[in-house]
């Protein structure tokens, strides 16, 4: 019994990340509804001297 022990262990955590993937959006009822798409990250931008500066002020590049 003790052999089989790691072998369910690898197989439950193999199987973890596709349950996690499969997970529909619900709302507050608890109805299916479609997953809102994730939001691109804010680009961030550096001066001249290295600090971070707003994208739009001269001499800012982005990161």
């Amino acid at each position: 019994m003790k052999a089989l022990l790691p072998i369910f262990a690898a197989v439950s955590v193999a199987a973890l990340p596709v349950a996690v993937q499969a997970a529909p959006c619900k709302d507050a009822k608890g109805k299916f509804t479609k997953c809102p798409e994730k939001k691109a990250a804010p680009k961030r931008c550096k001066d001249a001297k290295g600090k971070f500066a707003k994208c739009g002020t001269p001499g800012a590049k982005p990161v």
